[in-house]
């Protein structure tokens, strides 16, 4: 007998719904193995007591080597059903991230999960950032909105320190919330660190990042006349200094990292276009330390920049208070700069590296 197009759709159909019901049976046998086996970590009262020794092994020289103990039936059953999870993203740093491992049962497309945070994790105020293991690579990928790799392991990693201060616990249980909302779209299972280590040690960092968050700031001022846009757009990129969108002139390195600004001292930014019109009174020069490698080296960099156009334009240079820069105070700047820089290399935080930019943002 002829199978019509109907029955054969009946048959897909049919299919489809079976692979779906196995993959929901495997994700809750998964969820519930997860929850069984943190029933099993706990211990009665007493049982630690009551457990015998374990007996110590010498090391042999020249004999075999003593025999392991066998596993349990049940230790091969969950070894051979659960995959090793691997080990965090370099770009991850576990003392100022929240990292949340997410296991898919089905791989799931990086760029639909970003999405599905962008309606479920609504309202974060720290950065989240998300990575995909790939299997084949055997590497971490960084994913977002437009990735189409599939991954069975996913990370999310919330900072937990920035110039705004610490994460609070309503940001950790917001997070916590939203992913699992999302986990249950997609079959997933998070595993959520404790939030009361996570909240001390990001209370630490922050006051440790708050002891060493200084900027030096150097004033060029006009004494006579005040200074043409023109010319001072010429010095500045003579001096190597880039005008950029937020109407500030910056000295960049090789990555295009932001070592000094010069920005106006009047309260009007600096933009391409009205430079051939606009007259200050002067500008200042700032270095923000955390974020800077070598920041002497910058800073003395800066100082000559500043000097420059000072003999240039007819400007003196002094500080906040109009009072002239002298060796003293250049030199007690230094001594602060090494002083400062120096509490973060001792604390793991390297001046100007990736974490020391995320920290001091």
């Amino acid at each position: 007998m002829a199978i019509s197009d109907l029955q054969m759709g009946l048959i897909g159909a049919g299919g489809v719904v079976v692979v779906g019901i196995f993959a929901f049976n495997k994700w809750q046998e998964r969820k519930h193995r997860k929850q069984m086996d943190a029933l099993d970590s706990v211990e009665p009262l007493g049982a630690e007591a009551a457990r015998p020794a374990a007996s110590r092994v010498e090391p042999v020289i020249g004999g075999e080597a003593p025999a392991r103990p066998q596993p349990t039936a049940r230790e091969v059953k969950d070894a051979s059903a659960r995959r090793v999870p691997p080990l965090l993203p370099a770009e991850v740093d576990e003392r100022a991230d929240w990292v949340v491992r997410i296991e898919a049962i089905e791989p799931v497309v990086g760029g639909r999960l970003c999405q599905a945070a962008a309606e479920h994790l609504d309202g974060l105020v720290k950065p989240l950032r998300w990575f995909g293991f790939s299997d084949t690579e055997n590497r971490w990928d960084a994913i977002g909105p437009h990735s189409a790799a599939a991954y069975h392991w996913v990370c999310a990693a919330l900072q937990l320190v920035d110039r705004r201060g610490p994460a609070s616990d309503a940001d950790l249980s917001r997070l916590a919330g939203g992913l699992q909302r999302m986990c249950d779209l997609f079959m997933a299972i998070p595993s959520l660190p404790a939030k009361a280590d996570a909240l001390s040690r990001a209370a630490e960092l922050d006051r440790l990042c708050a002891g060493v968050d200084i900027q030096i700031g150097v004033n060029v001022v006009a004494r006579d006349h005040g200074f043409a846009g023109t010319k001072l757009r010429g010095l500045a990129e003579a001096a190597g200094l880039e005008l950029l969108g937020d109407g500030s002139f910056h000295a960049r390195d090789e990555f295009g990292v932001s070592q000094f600004v010069l920005s106006n001292l009047e309260p009007v930014l600096f933009a391409a276009e009205e430079m051939r019109g606009l007259v200050t009174q002067g500008v200042t020069l700032t270095l923000d330390v955390p974020r800077v490698a070598d920041g002497v080296r910058v800073f003395e960099r800066m100082m000559g920049v500043a000097q420059q156009l000072a003999d240039a334009l007819g400007g003196a240079v002094v500080d906040d208070n109009r009072s002239p820069f002298g060796e003293k105070a250049v030199g007690l700047i230094r001594a602060q700069i090494e002083q400062f820089q120096g509490q973060m290399a001792e604390q793991g935080i390297a001046p100007g590296s990736p974490l020391a930019l995320r920290l001091f943002s």
